[in-house]
């Protein structure tokens, strides 16, 4: 099965022209750039026009409001993580075994949601992960489970190891509970390989 035919990217907006990308490109630079700088709080749609130099009526025409700015924020990073994870460095991208490719991307996963965490709760409702992004990852899990010869019920497997995963998850664990993140990365390593060691095929390819 081939990992780049089988895996969507992110579902974004109908193509545009090149110049309507261009002044996406840079609201979205903007944007990040204040995030990375000044923190989520600071991204307003002023503060995005002017760093960008452009009007504020420019900024709501493209995003419609802050929560859409967010989202497409989230979107705009989601987008450069699924590509890591087809095209990337090993072990989150192609060339390392199957296992070490799993256990990369659990941990990806969680410093991406962690980091984005505050962006995830500023986006509101646009925030939600839309389907073409959770399917991507569930999709990526069941190939990697399938490469290390699980034959049990995958895609209900997949679920299960993706779900504490989420923002919700690792919020009230990192938040509220003051889990260290090393410790939630450890254990989710740690369910990993009971799945696999439980319901793999041995001598499957990319096993351990």
């Amino acid at each position: 099965m081939s990992e780049h035919r089988s895996l969507p990217l992110l579902g974004g907006p109908p193509p545009e022209r090149s110049d309507a990308a261009r002044n996406r490109e840079a609201l979205l630079r903007a944007a990040t750039d204040l995030v990375d700088h000044c923190g989520v709080e600071a991204v307003t749609m002023d503060a995005v026009a002017a760093r960008a130099g452009v009007g504020k009526g420019t900024v709501y025409r493209r995003f419609e409001s802050r929560e859409g700015l967010m989202a497409a924020l989230l979107n705009h990073s989601e987008t450069a993580w699924q590509a890591a994870v087809l095209s990337g460095p090993a072990p989150l991208g192609p060339g390392a075994p199957a296992m070490e490719r799993l256990l990369a991307f659990g941990r990806s996963r969680i410093e991406t949601n962690l980091k984005h965490g505050d962006l995830i709760n500023a986006a509101g409702h646009s925030g939600a992960r839309a389907y073409a992004a959770m399917s991507f990852a569930a999709m990526h899990v069941r190939y990697l489970l399938t490469q290390l010869g699980v034959r049990g019920d995958v895609p209900i497997l997949a679920t299960s190891l993706l779900a504490p995963l989420e923002i919700v998850i690792l919020q009230q664990q990192t938040h509220i509970e003051q889990i260290p993140v090393d410790r939630i990365e450890r254990a989710w390593d740690d369910l990993v390989r009971r799945v696999v060691a439980a319901d793999a095929q041995p001598g499957a390819p990319g096993r351990p």
